[in-house]
């Protein structure tokens, strides 16, 4: 780094948060994203860690654990954190999100949807149609509990309703300790909606509208540098494991992988599109 001139280091949290995933479909979680983490906020005399995020959320606990993360590395290697949020930090992504010391988004990106969603189908009339029964057995009669092959229950949804109202309590718990004062007394604000960045500023989810080069630029002098922060590679270019092993793929691996992934490919899919993208 040459004398005088600040390098501030970039992470980009980019994707569905959830606790799979790979080199095939890579997603956000603590295990994906701990190592940038750590090396970002260890870099030598920058004084910021800058998040890039663009997310539509997904698992609620791994978007807590990647929250606490960060704010455990702030708090242990003394720097403030700028997040950046570009298409979306909805759901779990602003959750990420409110980590930061300050949140910046562009005018157009979407920010908020604070509230918890579950989603399943029901085939009971399929199988009726086909001919076919289902056969589960168990023990503990709520083992099986919401089962989209078997007729929905009352009791069941009642439950799995209670569940959700706690995280939520807990998602807006987080965003009323972060945001604080800045947070307008808007009827809306936790109920799921989701809004533009510019109107986010109104609502004090974000502090102000800009984009990452500008905003560092204009904080950090003409010359500030942004250092993105990337996991390390091996030999060959392949992103390491968690054990630092680049790792080779078989004709079963590369086909399990894409057999499994099929559903979740869907629920990622459904993230992003109940956000226009």
């Amino acid at each position: 780094m040459r004398p005088g001139v600040v390098t501030i280091p970039v992470v980009r949290l980019h994707g569905t948060i959830m606790a799979g995933g790979g080199q095939f479909r890579p997603t956000l979680s603590l295990a994906s994203t701990a190592g940038v983490l750590e090396k970002a906020f260890s870099y030598p005399d920058a004084p910021a860690v800058a998040l890039s995020i663009n997310s539509p959320g997904g698992s609620p606990v791994q978007s807590r654990l990647i929250y606490k993360r960060i704010r455990d590395l702030a708090a242990e290697k003394n720097k403030d954190v700028l997040v950046f949020v570009e298409d979306v930090a909805a759901s779990g992504g602003y959750m990420i999100a409110v980590a930061g010391d300050e949140i910046i988004a562009d005018p157009s990106s979407i920010v908020g949807s604070i509230g918890v969603v579950s989603a399943s189908f029901g085939f009971t009339e399929m199988m009726k149609k086909i001919g076919v029964e289902r056969r589960v057995y168990t023990a503990g009669q709520n083992k099986a509990l919401l089962d989209p092959f078997k007729p929905e229950k009352k009791e069941d949804v009642e439950r799995l309703k209670a569940l959700q109202l706690e995280v939520h309590e807990t998602f807006i718990d987080m965003v009323k300790e972060r945001r604080g004062g800045k947070l307008k007394d808007d009827p809306d604000l936790f109920t799921g909606l989701f809004w533009t960045g510019k109107k986010g500023l109104s609502l004090g989810l974000v502090d102000a509208l800009g984009d990452i080069r500008t905003v560092l630029k204009d904080r950090y002098g003409a010359k500030a540098q942004l250092k993105l922060i990337t996991p390390p590679r091996g030999l060959f270019g392949r992103k390491l494991g968690l054990f630092g092993s680049s790792g080779g793929f078989s004709a079963p691996d590369i086909a399990g992988a894409a057999a499994a992934g099929l559903i979740e490919a869907a629920d990622e899919r459904a993230l992003w599109g109940r956000f226009g993208l």
